[in-house]
């Protein structure tokens, strides 16, 4: 693929890694990851949540053409404060987490809901980032105490502001201990949602899958529990 070639079609989805981009991108047609298989399942999982607005909703200014100036596609968007579209969004990162000794639970950062990674849940949320910076909301998760856990769902909620997924341009992206990182965009949109299950992590008979869910829903925790049967009260 030429320099051009790649500046003109965008965003290239893996399913599988890329010397280019080290990245896998979990999409609808590929959805799962073995982590096992790659040899990542030991070691910290770093899980990142970061967004900005999306210009096209905001005013923002148009991107000039690539054929006429091909490195405009480098440069980040300028993002205009004071349009009247302009919403205030904070998006937050949590994890319902469910471990092999049947104990359940969430780690968040509503409510100081950290975790713990050197003990049960083996989980733990780095704090609240409240403006999308570069470096995001992250949890960490222990894979060294894989066998240990049972499933994770990785979500994301917005709290006390206005629901404004479809204004944002979110994604989560997974560090695993050794090879290619995996994204998962939140293209979709769903204006009035205010959580989205974005993926779920399972140990399946030993093996550490990551799979993509992606489901938005009008509520919170509870609505995300009986979606996916967690039990909590």
């Amino acid at each position: 693929m030429g320099f051009f070639d790649g500046l003109l079609s965008g965003r290239t989805q893996f399913d599988s890694g890329s010397a280019a981009s080290n990245s896998i991108e979990l999409t609808k047609r590929h959805r799962t990851v073995s982590l096992t298989k790659q040899g990542a399942a030991t070691g910290n999982l770093r899980i990142n949540l970061s967004w900005q607005m999306r210009t096209s909703d905001i005013g923002g200014p148009k991107r000039q053409s690539l054929l006429r100036h091909p490195f405009q596609a480098l440069k980040p968007d300028a993002v205009q404060a004071h349009s009247q579209s302009m919403v205030n969004v904070d998006l937050d990162l949590g994890v319902l987490y469910e471990l092999t000794d049947g104990s359940r639970g969430v780690v968040q950062p509503l409510g100081g809901l950290f975790g713990d990674t050197n003990g049960a849940p083996y989980v733990k949320c780095s704090g609240d980032d409240r403006f999308g910076s570069g470096s995001g909301e992250t949890i960490y998760v222990n894979l060294d105490h894989r066998d240990d856990i049972k499933r994770l769902l990785v979500f994301v909620y917005i709290y006390d502001q206005t629901p404004a997924f479809d204004r944002t341009h979110a994604v989560v992206t997974l560090y695993p201990s050794n090879g290619p990182r995996i994204e998962i965009s939140l293209d979709e949109r769903h204006p009035q949602a205010r959580s989205c299950a974005v993926v779920m992590i399972e140990n399946v008979k030993g093996e550490v899958v990551v799979r993509r869910e992606v489901k938005f829903v009008y509520g919170f925790q509870a609505e995300l529990d009986r979606l996916y049967g967690w039990g909590l009260q």
